[in-house]
């Protein structure tokens, strides 16, 4: 489901040039219809288009020490970070543009039945590499477990509305380990991406986790792609006993074979045409 809002017609057309602090968010909803039924869970993602988050500087800009909790790196970011390494005179966390442009749209999801909307109950837990959130995420240490104390002296990324201890309410999801900002700090490899928003679950075997009919998307609109000729979008997806589908990895897997496949070819053409010569390791005078 494409929400930019590029099309006039589009209920998010209003919200086209939004900007990072605007307050309150402009909001729109999109009504789209499920023609099967989704039997197993369901994966919700968000999709952005022309957004090189695989560009040298990106990618650099970030401090892993920081973002693993080391409390000298958090008041003293790596020069990597650079231009968001701080903000009047305060150290930025987490510092780099990598978090400072992190995704921030809310969407939330509704079944229709009789009008009346029946809101569909998204998991925020368990979307993030179990390394990324246990191993190479961790929050700052100290005296007692109080966000706010222990990010004291270090200011919010200039783009973000709030700071880095009130991401989430729930301790084991708030600061460095909020596993939204876990997934947006694994950065893509190609301008257009999906990342996991959402998970959806089955309840039980007797019905569909997500039954054909109409819904509604309700969203927050906060991020701006508008300036960069940018999309974005939401994706729900199952699997199967097979897994996900996945066409990039059997498109890869295709080319580079045909790629092998046609080297093989001519190199085999150039062995028989001039494998012949005399080999002989004999070095005349």
């Amino acid at each position: 489901i494409d929400y930019t809002g590029t099309e006039p017609s589009s209920p998010c057309n209003k919200c086209l040039n939004v900007s990072w602090d605007s307050s309150p968010p402009c909001t729109c909803t999109i009504n789209f219809t499920l023609e099967h039924s989704f039997e197993s869970n369901v994966f919700m993602y968000y999709g952005l288009s022309n957004f090189y988050q695989n560009h040298r500087r990106y990618v650099k800009s970030r401090d892993d020490s920081q973002l693993n909790g080391d409390n000298s790196s958090l008041l003293n970011p790596s020069k990597e970070c650079e231009p968001y390494r701080t903000n009047e005179d305060k150290p930025i966390a987490p510092c780099g543009a990598i978090a400072n442009s992190m995704f921030n749209d809310t969407l939330e999801l509704y079944r229709i039945d009789n009008e009346t909307r029946i809101p569909i109950t998204l998991i925020k837990k368990g979307i993030a590499w179990w390394t990324d959130k246990n191993v190479k995420f961790r929050n700052p240490t100290g005296d007692g477990n109080n966000l706010t104390a222990l990010f004291q002296g270090t200011t919010k990324p200039v783009n973000w509305p709030k700071p880095v201890y009130m991401l989430d309410s729930e301790p084991d999801n708030n600061g460095f380990i909020n596993e939204d900002f876990i997934v947006w700090m694994r950065t893509a490899a190609l301008p257009t991406f999906r990342k996991l928003y959402r998970l959806i679950e089955r309840k039980n075997n007797l019905q569909p986790t997500l039954q054909a009919g109409k819904y509604s998307l309700d969203i927050a609109y906060n991020y701006p792609v508008h300036s960069f000729d940018g999309r974005k979008r939401m994706i729900l997806s199952t699997i199967s006993w097979m897994g996900g589908k996945n066409p990039f990895l059997g498109i890869a897997y295709i080319t580079v074979g045909s790629i092998c496949f046609f080297l093989g070819v001519v190199l085999l053409i150039i062995h028989h045409k001039y494998g012949n010569r005399n080999t002989s390791a004999d070095i005349p005078n």
